[in-house]
């Protein structure tokens, strides 16, 4: 089953790599790439305050799982935070990929980030406990999501009963 899918990530920086993980169906069938992209986040920096946040929640609204796309600078991003905490809170599935190793428009690769999952904590039984601990990542080059980001996507669908 194909899922809908939210990519977060670093805009000004990554723009090139989330295209190359987000356009990764574009030589399968959706359904066997194992989700759906249709964000429109081209005239996403373009906007105010208030209308970013008003499209992250409307581009949330069907998604069942958040992809947040990891390069050397996304986890000092406001709106990475605040697309973490509101996909957290509606009870999407979430996963991290390092995208680092991916090559931007003048074909350099990047240095690894910091998880901006582990910025962020839940409450469980009295503990503070990080969504990098209950959220897994991978590396898109290493684990070779090409092939597997469906099925990544659709395990933290699962875990999340969605």
């Amino acid at each position: 089953m194909a899922r809908r899918a939210f990519f977060s990530f670093h805009y000004e920086r990554d723009a090139w790599r989330a295209g190359q993980v987000r356009n990764s169906w574009v030589t399968k069938d959706r359904e066997s790439a194992g989700f759906w992209d249709s964000a429109a986040w081209e005239e996403v920096k373009k906007k105010t305050d208030a209308e970013i946040e008003k499209w992250i929640g409307e581009q949330l609204t069907g998604t069942s799982v958040t992809v947040v796309l990891i390069g050397a600078e996304t986890s000092t991003r406001q709106y990475v935070g605040y697309e973490i905490k509101l996909s957290h809170n509606c009870g999407n599935g979430m996963l991290g990929i390092y995208i680092h190793n991916l090559k931007d428009s003048n074909g350099k690769t990047d240095s690894k980030g910091t998880n901006p999952l582990s910025k962020w904590h839940v409450e469980r039984d009295g503990k503070k406990v990080l969504l990098s601990e209950i959220y897994p990542t991978y590396d898109w080059v290493n684990d070779d999501g090409y092939n597997k980001l469906g099925n990544w996507i659709e395990d933290a669908a699962k875990k999340a009963g969605r």
